[in-house]
């Protein structure tokens, strides 16, 4: 068979799932298999294998950097077969043409979450001719087939014995959409790293972009925004989202929205992307967002917590010695709301506090880990989730996404601890904060950081009594948290995520008999509001922080 009728396929991958059974497959389709380094040594103990050094007459070089970017390779991959000249071009240089390209990159992903990964080590791992290759194949994929999924193997394997039927072409077309994703995703992983690998003193890296809205060439400050000690860009001049699809959702937030989990790659330790799902049902949209606000709820405190969400707010968060006693107090602070929500504890679950969750209709528990009494118990609820965070850790830099039409808002995330210090926040009226009054004030001051704004929470003895979440007006806030509190609201505190425009909320919470309240101030009004504290002897502390979360 002359070099422009033979039919080949190219082998070469990283991913060896199924590479045996795939080459065989080919050769029994009349393929010659044409292979690299790892692959060809795997396949050539099963099928005839034609090494690339002898299709292009060049050895690799270079530690195997360069084998594949060679006018033999990619001339039989991008060749057009419908045009005539261009097959003759071949013929007349003896290029066959590759009718196959199997491949998958180097594991650069696999490799730098491996602990103690050098930048070396990862740098080795970034493909340069598989990539070349996959986009190759897959731009000329009207007539070449591109598989860098192992699972598709067997497809490819049967529309190959039916090559000109619209079934065929309509999978090769997918492939190349497939192909395009992986390299994109890919690609997008490696920025994200080299991004954090920018060492502190790093100088910012201009970038020329075109602007979207008058076209003009803008300056734009690549390190405008780094994230905190580590230098890694926060806002890159083009925004790359390394995100893999982890599952598809039955629905999303309602039953006719199709829905589907991304997740980064990797994606951080200790976050809901990377639990540990040991029991229950699938998780749905919701459960994920709410397990998510749970467990960074339960994060901002030392002490063992137990929070329990509802529409990413919580109806009860408390503080104890013990994470049994933490969820009995959250669950008596909302009984009502409680019922299919989700917890989250930051302390291993144990036998006594799986026996109260286990009396409740819950939907999700997220832990640190389940002791093996508590697994027992609670498979007696075999549709509850159970997700186990590892490693568990403190809040620490990341970034929140908000999908707008047409484009996204990108911010760091409200991540950093919030303890109050009496000697770093300003006591603002005549009377201030008992100690046991700084210490609810600090629990209540944590927990409002969490509620959907205008959000109003009332605490005491370190358990939230009453909680106004996502209004339209602060005063609403206020006097839903301290109708749900009743009389447990005399001689609590008050925390709210940001300034009173008015006096009202303080006139509110002394009608109520609340002591102590936490805001940022900041009001051209404040001194109606540290008037209004001062006359009812509430005292008031102002951070100049604020929480806003939409």
């Amino acid at each position: 068979m002359d070099s422009a009728n033979r039919r080949r396929a190219l082998i070469s991958v990283s991913d060896k799932r199924g590479v045996v059974e795939f080459a065989q497959g080919l050769v029994a389709l009349g393929f010659e298999i044409v292979s690299t380094g790892g692959t060809a040594a795997e396949l050539e103990r099963h099928v005839p294998v034609t090494y690339v050094s002898e299709v292009t007459g060049f050895p690799e070089i270079l530690d195997g950097r360069v084998k594949t970017l060679h006018p033999a390779v990619h001339g039989g991959i991008l060749a057009r077969r419908d045009r005539p000249a261009q097959m003759e071009a071949l013929g007349k240089l003896s290029i066959a043409p590759i009718d196959v390209v199997a491949v998958n990159l180097y594991p650069f992903v696999q490799t730098v979450r491996r602990p103690g990964c050098t930048l070396e080590e990862a740098v080795e791992q970034i493909d340069i001719g598989g990539p070349a290759m996959v986009r190759a194949a897959a731009k000329n994929h009207a007539h070449v087939w591109v598989v860098v999924n192992p699972d598709r193997y067997s497809q490819v394997l049967e529309a190959l014995a039916r090559p000109n039927d619209e079934t065929a072409a309509r999978l090769r077309r997918e492939l190349a959409r497939e192909a395009f994703a992986h390299t994109a995703a890919y690609d997008a992983a490696i920025a994200a790293y080299l991004e954090a690998q920018l060492d502190a003193g790093g100088q910012p890296v201009a970038a020329e972009v075109e602007s979207p809205r008058t076209g003009a060439g803008v300056e734009e400050d690549a390190a405008v925004g780094r994230l905190e000690g580590s230098g890694a860009v926060l806002f890159p001049p083009v925004w790359r989202a390394p995100l893999v699809l982890a599952q598809g959702l039955r629905y999303g937030e309602n039953p006719h929205q199709p829905a589907a989990f991304y997740v980064e790659t990797p994606p951080a330790p200790g976050t809901i992307a990377a639990a540990e799902q040991l029991q229950g049902k699938e998780l749905s949209f919701n459960n994920i967002q709410d397990a998510h606000a749970a467990l960074e709820m339960v994060r901002e405190f030392e002490r063992p917590a137990v929070a329990a969400v509802k529409h990413a707010n919580p109806c009860g968060l408390a503080l104890a010695d013990t994470i049994a006693d933490a969820f009995s107090r959250a669950r008596d602070a909302d009984p009502v709301s409680i019922f299919g929500g989700i917890v989250a504890a930051n302390r291993t679950i144990d036998g006594a506090a799986a026996a109260l969750m286990r009396e409740l209709f819950l939907e999700v528990i997220i832990a640190p880990d389940f002791t093996a009494k508590a697994l027992e118990i609670l498979s007696g609820r075999p549709n509850l989730r159970l997700l186990r965070v590892q490693p568990w850790a403190p809040p620490g830099p990341a970034l929140d996404y908000k999908r707008v039409g047409g484009g996204l808002l990108v911010q760091e995330a409200d991540w950093r601890p919030e303890a109050l210090d009496p000697a770093r926040e300003r006591v603002v009226t005549r009377r201030a904060p008992t100690p046991e009054e700084w210490a609810q004030l600090e629990f209540a001051w944590k927990v409002v950081k969490h509620v959907k704004s205008n959000a109003i929470v009332l605490a005491r003895d370190h358990v939230t009594i009453g909680v106004g979440a996502g209004q339209m007006n602060r005063v609403t806030a206020a006097r839903l948290a301290i109708e749900q509190a009743g009389e447990r609201a005399r001689g609590a505190v008050l925390a709210s995520e940001a300034f009173f425009p008015f006096p009202d909320v303080v006139e509110a919470a002394a009608a109520a008999g609340i002591t102590a309240i936490v805001q940022p101030g900041g009001s051209r009004r404040d001194a109606d509001s540290i008037a209004a504290a001062d006359a009812a002897g509430i005292a008031m502390v102002f951070t100049g922080r604020r929480h806003f979360r939409h």
